[in-house]
């Protein structure tokens, strides 16, 4: 079985078929789908799917695009009630882009850090999205990170220099269609070395769609096919890398306490 830890099946693109896009997952051996949000409007409907849905949990988080929307009061409020919810297992999808700067840095950065600390108080993983934004990351990491509770590197892409960085603070890494390509270069070489139990599988539906299928919406059904990319560089079964990566996520995201 395999999990899918970043999954935006919230989104719009799936309004038409939603039902038929799961069934395709659970076809494909997927056990678990993880729906992060990234404003306001898409926690509410994150939580919404993973009440909805068994197969379906949930996180909630502003994204560094809509820091300029972040209200201090409301949504400190509501994260912390979110956060309350049995099938909410993460903050996130928060961190810091610098490549868009939809919302100034300096509010990008307050709005992460606020996050963090909420994350912190409620005792749950973050999901982090970086993007051009090393240096201040790693700062705010330093002085904010919880590890005892976690982390993800959602959609990593980096280099392995900063693989090591992450891991050395206790971050999982988790991995997407981006590495199918034929031009990958970085990843396959993060892949190779990083320690298996840190290593999480994605696909960022609807977005970064993995080869074969490269081109077209992405969804969770093909979240095996990163599986079994990873099966190939590492010189493993690809049933070995889905059982690895699922006990990882299940781990992480503490879900198999949430079952109980």
């Amino acid at each position: 079985m395999l999990i899918d830890s970043h999954a935006h099946i919230d989104d719009q693109k799936f309004n038409e078929d939603r039902e038929a896009v799961l069934e395709n997952a659970r076809a494909a051996g997927v056990e678990l789908i993880i729906n992060p949000g990234a404003d306001e409007a898409s926690s509410f409907r994150a939580v919404a799917m993973s009440e909805k849905y068994p197969m379906v949990y949930a996180t909630v988080g502003i994204h560094p695009h809509d820091a300029k929307d972040y209200d201090a009061h409301k949504h400190d409020a509501l994260l912390r009630e979110w956060a309350k919810k049995e099938k909410v297992v993460a903050i996130g999808e928060i961190g810091l882009d610098y490549h868009y700067d939809y919302s100034p840095r300096d509010v990008q950065q307050e709005v992460f850090i606020r996050q963090l600390i909420i994350a912190k108080a409620v005792a749950l993983p973050i999901v982090i999205h970086n993007r051009e934004s090393m240096e201040d990351m790693i700062r705010i990491l330093k002085e904010y990170f919880a590890p005892e509770y976690g982390g993800i590197m959602h959609s990593y892409s980096g280099s392995v220099e900063m693989a090591k960085v992450f891991l050395e603070m206790g971050f999982h890494l988790s991995i997407s269609g981006p590495l199918t390509f034929s031009n990958a270069r970085k990843l396959p070489e993060v892949v190779a070395m990083m320690p298996l139990e840190r290593l999480l599988i994605e696909t960022d539906s609807p977005y970064l769609t993995p080869t074969p299928h490269r081109g077209k919406r992405n969804e969770p059904a093909y979240v095996g096919l990163v599986a079994a990319e990873i099966a190939r560089i590492r010189g493993m079964a690809v049933e070995e890398v889905a059982e690895i990566t699922t006990c990882n996520a299940k781990r992480v995201f503490g879900i198999s306490e949430k079952t109980k």
